[in-house]
């Protein structure tokens, strides 16, 4: 391999004498042995007929791509809901709940007294919504004050949802009840949904907030790190196998086969998965293409096809 491509004398010479074909096939069968290319794909242009090459084809195919959009963020509350005491100068006597338990509206949460040596009756702290409780700042024996820190905070229904961060374009782009993935560490992949994309940007970062809906899950913590990939749009329509794109100077060309020659056509690429590449406009479905070794074609060359799903009759 290593001396085939040395500079020697009369060595560029021989190259250029060489017949395409047989320099296609020398090179093809180099590259094999260096483990760049399998060397099943070459193996049928040993049956080519004389001023003809052997190629793998494929057929342009419907397929349908989804476009995505990746954020990163962290869980809160989608509705948080701030328990604090209605009226001041009371201690709180009895704490009954802790941070991640369930509560029903109407349950009591804590307990206020007067202060030791002062009159008056207990009050009951009451939970104004059914939900998760998040936090708790209440501590027996400490003043509550509508002032303070709220005594607790719970997550309505128990729903959270990611909040997130992107850039201006990408917020063009989202749109309320887009479906989404959303892997969180420590639970998985769990569905959800867009509630909505700000309006505003932050000056200093250009950077504005997604808020994707997780749903109520007693797994989910709040303060715990997400990935959401969401569904801005489907399209479906002529797909090729990736390893079928050339790229040149003026762009992305295909090689397509008709009536028995190559013509080279150059074509616009969507979205890509899959080793699939979405081709925008260029291929209708039904368009056969040279699949792999393209380079070693060009326009008006007589090829003989071979489909990429069926193998060479003498192989």
């Amino acid at each position: 391999m290593t001396e085939f491509f040395q500079n020697k004398p009369g060595r560029r010479a021989n190259l250029a004498a060489m017949p395409r074909l047989a320099l296609a096939a020398t090179m093809a069968a180099a590259a094999t042995m260096a483990g760049a290319i399998p060397s099943d794909i070459f193996a049928a242009e040993r049956d080519a007929a004389p001023g003809e090459m052997a190629v793998t084809v494929v057929k342009a195919k419907r397929e349908c791509f989804v476009d995505t959009l990746q954020v990163t963020g962290v869980l809160t509350p989608t509705s948080e809901v701030l328990v604090r005491p209605d009226r001041e100068g009371l201690q709180i006597s009895q704490v009954l709940v802790d941070p991640g338990e369930t509560v029903s509206s109407g349950q009591v949460m804590a307990r206020l007294a007067p202060p030791e040596g002062q009159t008056g009756s207990t009050i009951a702290v009451q939970a104004p919504t059914a939900g998760l409780v998040t936090a708790r700042a209440a501590v027996v024996g400490t003043m509550a004050s509508a002032r303070a820190e709220p005594l607790f905070r719970i997550a309505a229904k128990g729903e959270m949802e990611l909040l997130a961060e992107t850039t201006v374009k990408s917020l063009a782009s989202i749109a309320p009840d887009q479906p989404a993935k959303i892997g969180i560490i420590g639970v998985g992949e769990l569905s959800g949904k867009v509630r909505m994309a700000s309006k505003a940007i932050s000056p200093t970062t250009q950077l504005g907030q997604v808020r994707v809906v997780v749903g109520s899950d007693p797994r989910l913590r709040v303060g715990a790190f997400g990935r959401a990939s969401i569904e801005l749009g489907r399209r479906c329509g002529p797909a090729i196998p990736l390893s079928a794109v050339l790229y040149s100077q003026g762009g992305a060309v295909v090689q397509v086969v008709r009536d028995g020659s190559v013509e080279t056509r150059r074509v616009t690429v969507g979205l890509l998965a899959k080793g699939q590449a979405e081709i925008r406009e260029g291929l209708a479905e039904g368009d056969v293409v040279v699949v792999r070794a393209g380079a070693f074609v060009r326009d008006g060359d007589r090829i003989r096809s071979i489909t990429a799903a069926e193998p060479s009759a003498k192989r």
